[in-house]
Formats: structure tokens, sequence, C-alpha cells
């Protein structure tokens, strides 16, 4: 659905343009016949994806009187 709707249908009907839009498709939204807008369809988010490992890396500090065990963790560290 590529559609374009004045800012007052789209006021009126925002739930129902949401409502229909697949991914990638978009609605303009127009005000005295010129776009101000743009409503695009997004893919759902699907449940379970985790981020990638890694994305965390330094961000923990680990602080331990044992230095033999940080042997183990001395790629994470600066």
């Amino acid at each position: 659905m590529s559609a374009t709707v004045t800012l007052e249908e789209a006021q009126a009907r925002l739930k129902e343009l949401i409502g229909k839009l697949a991914p990638g498709e978009e609605v303009v939204i127009t005000q005295d016949d010129k776009p101000v807008a743009k409503l695009v369809g997004e893919s759902p988010l699907k449940p379970g994806l985790r981020p990638p490992p890694g994305l965390g890396r330094g961000m923990i500090t680990i602080v331990s009187d044992d230095d033999e065990h940080l042997t183990d963790f001395a790629e994470y560290m600066p």
C-alpha cells in the first residue's frame, strides 16, 4: 500500500493506516498539498533474537586479589 493522505485524514485514521502497512510500504502525509511526513512499515521484531557476542566488551571490570585467575580474562581487560 503506497498512498498519500492529508494530515487531517491521517489523524483520523492513524491506527488503520499503521495496521495496513506491510514492511517497506509507505504512506506520505501531506499538508497544503506538500509532503510533511512519511509512515514506513517495519518488519516486526522476531522474539528470541539476541545481539551478537562481544558488544559488551570493555564494559566489565574484574576486581580480584587473586592474579592467577585474572589471566583467563586478559583479552577482555585494557
